[in-house]
């Protein structure tokens, strides 16, 4: 007997009916740059669509995002000052603590996740202090600390350690426990691969590194077994959502961590995933509604839960006008 697979693809109302896989706008985290300034909407050349803006601007971004209906930002700050000691990242009076105050404020009950690493405050780029050419781990540590703390008593809702230091999760947990932010959640970059998809960020957040290359922190592409190892630190360590990044070409590790945990999983679909879709939809080569609806399906499919994503505000139309035709 063949067996008609092909039924239950028939239209579009029995392929919807028995669909698997549904993304929702609460899925989505957009990533906001934020820059030292005033009047300032520049845009990132290697990121089409994607802007770094002065507080003063920030609020047309924060309106957008409210009517996309997407319910969290991810934010990045760009400070005027940067040293050895990366003194901007954990000033109260920072540029990324003042934002976060900024979003809170305007908008009471968006999510504010907000980014904990050195590098965009070090004059040397890296995400650590450094002696000579070595990054210091256990040194950096306090000082990442003081910067979860100081954007806990800012506003932010999740705090999310993107360094890849090792023990950071548990230093960051109980310095928030101990300064009265143990409701604050740990959103911990787990399996962060030393990609070379991270380059349009660079430009974005003017955090490329003025010697060697992350290596020594970040985790070497070809490794499935050491993620595993990885978000189980992360998970013992406190941290409450662990991620995997980039998205695309670690999908094999986003469903070996959704098999093994229950723990909410989180994926980065980071700038260079975004800019070649860009640029290929921009000379006409994809369509890019259909690839970035598909990308991110695969993603959820793979076991992500949230995906943290340049395409957000995009997606979320798209899902808007999809409800609406079902609706019809």
């Amino acid at each position: 007997m063949i067996k008609r697979m092909r039924r239950l693809r028939v239209n579009e109302e029995m392929r919807s009916l028995v669909r698997e896989t549904y993304l929702q706008k609460s899925d989505l985290v957009y990533p906001i740059f934020v820059i030292e300034g005033e009047n300032i909407k520049n845009p990132v050349d290697s990121m089409p669509g994607i802007y770094q803006y002065s507080i003063d601007r920030l609020g047309e971004e924060i309106d957008r995002v409210l009517e996309s209906g997407i319910g969290a930002v991810l934010l990045f700050g760009i400070p005027a000052h940067k040293d050895e000691m990366a003194t901007g990242a954990y000033d109260k009076d920072g540029i990324t603590q003042r934002a976060v105050r900024f979003i809170k404020e305007r908008a009471p009950k968006l999510l504010v996740i907000a980014d904990v690493c050195l590098c965009e405050y070090t004059s040397h780029g890296h995400c650590g202090l450094i002696c000579g050419e070595e990054i210091l781990n256990d040194e950096t540590l306090p000082l990442l600390a003081k910067m979860a703390v100081s954007l806990a008593d800012a506003g932010a809702d999740i705090i999310a350690p993107s360094d890849m230091m090792d023990g950071r999760v548990a230093f960051i947990r109980e310095a928030l426990d101990a300064s009265g932010h143990g409701s604050t959640m740990i959103m911990a970059y787990s399996a962060k691969f030393a990609s070379g998809y991270y380059s349009p960020f660079r430009d974005a957040a003017h955090s490329a590194p003025q010697f060697g290359d992350r290596k020594t922190y970040q985790m070497d592409p070809a490794n499935r077994r050491e993620a595993i190892r990885e978000w189980q630190a992360d998970i013992e360590e406190g941290a409450d959502i662990i991620m995997i990044k980039p998205a695309l070409a670690y999908l094999d590790v986003v469903r070996e961590a959704a098999d093994r945990t229950d723990y909410p999983i989180a994926v980065y679909n980071v700038s260079g995933e975004y800019a070649m879709v860009k640029a290929a939809a921009g000379r006409g080569w994809i369509d890019e509604k259909r690839i970035v609806m598909e990308n991110m399906t695969a993603m959820k499919r793979a076991g992500a839960k949230i995906i943290i994503t340049y395409h957000a505000l995009d997606a979320a139309a798209w899902m808007e006008e999809a409800d609406k035709k079902t609706v019809e």
